[in-house]
């Protein structure tokens, strides 16, 4: 790999710009944390490496839009994937006509029905963690993501995404009803309990 270069630098990792094989590549290395014994530390990043680039290959067989992923290194704690050229939704979202809004509402719902189809749950589903490429909704950063068959964790993802759009996209929250109605129609378990779900995560937090 040549010609790196760092976008971003997080508590938990970096996200660095790069080539694989001739090709633009992303590369999220985790980062070691100082506070933790060292032994620890290797092995926390050797799993949730792992665990990452596991949930990826599986949502990628599931259909779901994901970067394809071309090396993993669970020694370095770092996984290599295409790079999507694109922007990211929360960059575009408010700025993009109600037209275009609706259907790419409707592109995100698709895609995390067929995340929850596969078992798996997202667990940090926002704006910032989507990309648009060609007319299409890439999802990225699974590293909180987790294998779950529980309606509850299916409400708290999608949860999540109502209250990413309430708080960043305020003027256009309502537009959450375009997302859930395509979850609904590609969902092959009962959908109705994922909603009851989200409502009854509403209700915890108006009486906190």
């Amino acid at each position: 790999m040549t010609d790196q270069e760092i976008l971003y630098q997080g508590a938990e990792a970096k996200i660095i710009k790069s080539t694989y094989l001739g090709y633009d590549a992303i590369v999220k290395k985790r980062v070691h944390k100082r506070y933790r014994i060292k032994e620890i530390d290797q092995v926390l990043i050797h799993s949730r490496t792992k665990q990452e680039a596991k949930v990826m290959a599986l949502a990628r067989s599931h259909g779901v839009s994901v970067p394809l992923i071309y090396d993993v290194d669970l020694k370095q704690g770092a996984i290599t994937f295409e790079y999507v050229k694109g922007k990211r939704i929360k960059d575009i979202f408010d700025s993009i006509t109600s037209v275009q809004r609706k259907k790419l509402c409707q592109q995100i719902g698709v895609q995390i029905g067929l995340l929850h189809n596969a078992e798996i749950i997202h667990g940090d589903l926002t704006t910032s963690n989507m990309i648009l490429s060609k007319n299409h909704v890439y999802f990225i950063d699974f590293g909180l993501s987790e294998i779950s068959t529980e309606i509850e964790s299916r409400g708290v993802d999608l949860h999540l995404f109502m209250e990413a759009l309430e708080s960043t996209h305020s003027l256009h929250s309502t537009f959450f009803t375009y997302v859930l109605n395509a979850y609904t129609k590609t969902y092959n378990e009962n959908a109705v309990l994922v909603k009851q779900k989200i409502d009854d995560i509403v209700k915890r937090g108006r009486y906190r």
